[in-house]
């Protein structure tokens, strides 16, 4: 008797499985993984969460191209890529850890950039004030708002964060600076009196008789850099970049970055040469996180000093990061990051 009473209990646990199994297929039945991957009602589902967003301009209309992954009301998050005239490309590593926290992110080629439209004139655009407007429209187009609109801006776009900040912070919820310092003339400090001492003299001095010459295509000034790049840039031998942060710099738009940050790696001699909002930080009010890199290009004790400033600022510093801390000190980059989205969202400070 007992051994049919356990033969049944098996047949029905059997079938029970095989009807769960059914109506869902995949095995994905977690209420909250099956909200963050649903669809419903996206007028982007079609194309995978990409569409081409009207930018309008005093010099006409363009289209720039965002990416949607994931779905949260609550926690939206725009990634804005450095350069000036880089992609989205190296923020791919945020694919694998922002799906399984629950975040909503986007990401965005500004106007110039690889798949965003690339007029053929940039003249017009090269300053923070289209960059600002057109990330107010993209926000705009996407229905981000200060109950969900997260900024992470990476170097350049950290000093367009801050921009947009200074003018559109009611439309914030929260803000993420990442290896961007507030003063280009401290990052140009910083780099002379710092960073060039750390150098081989020999070499330096070299890079900047190539320099003085305006020969920065010269494949001598890109080898005697690629040390400076390995120490600063991304911390590991050039062989072993990441192949979306080799693909990211391979699409930088020369016509966006040498007139807005100069033609030197050794500094910022550009249009943003002169670029300083320190003073204008306690303006900030959202809560906002400071991410620095110990061998960054950017001085991190200034990044820190930022955070300070800043009324709800954090400082979050990678040991060993240097500029792409994304991926120098990626679990530390991506766990303060999550932790910082979601803390704000609960209202912690």
């Amino acid at each position: 008797m007992a051994r049919m009473v356990l033969s049944i209990m098996m047949a029905l646990l059997v079938t029970m499985s095989g009807i769960a199994a059914a109506q869902d297929p995949a095995g994905t039945a977690h209420p909250a993984t099956a909200r963050y991957f649903d669809n419903s009602g996206r007028n982007d589902a079609w194309t995978g969460g990409v569409r081409m967003i009207p930018i309008h301009t005093p010099s006409g209309d363009f289209r720039v191209w965002t990416k949607r992954v994931g779905n949260n009301p609550r926690i939206k998050l725009l990634l804005l890529h450095g350069g000036p005239g880089a992609t989205h490309e190296y923020f791919e590593a945020m694919d694998s850890w922002l799906p399984g926290a629950g975040i909503e992110y986007y990401y965005y080629d500004q106007l110039g950039s690889a798949y965003s439209d690339q007029p053929r004139d940039m003249a017009p655009f090269l300053g923070t004030d289209h960059y600002v407007e057109e990330v107010e429209q993209v926000r705009r187009a996407l229905g981000l708002d200060s109950s969900n609109f997260y900024l992470l801006g990476h170097s350049w776009g950290g000093l367009l964060a801050i921009e947009y900040a200074l003018k559109y912070q009611k439309n914030l919820k929260g803000l993420v600076i990442s290896n961007m310092m507030s003063s280009i003339p401290a990052y140009n400090r910083y780099a002379h009196d710092v960073l060039m001492p750390q150098m081989d003299q020999k070499a330096l001095k070299e890079i900047l008789a190539l320099e003085a010459a305006k020969r920065y295509d010269d494949p001598r000034y890109e080898e005697l850099l690629q040390p400076f790049y390995e120490q600063h840039i991304l911390r590991k031998p050039a062989a072993q970049w990441p192949e979306p942060v080799l693909r990211s710099f391979a699409h930088i738009n020369k016509k966006v970055y040498v007139p807005m940050q100069g033609p030197s790696e050794m500094g910022a001699s550009g249009i943003l040469e002169h670029w300083d909002r320190t003073d204008d930080l306690a303006k900030i009010t959202v809560p906002t996180l400071v991410i620095a890199g110990r061998y960054d290009t950017m001085d991190p004790a200034f990044m820190k000093m930022m955070s300070k400033k800043l009324p709800h600022g954090r400082y979050l510093e990678g040991p060993n990061s240097g500029h792409m801390a994304m991926y120098d000190d990626q679990p530390i980059y991506m766990n303060g990051l999550i932790k910082f989205l979601k803390d704000v969202d609960r209202a912690k400070r």
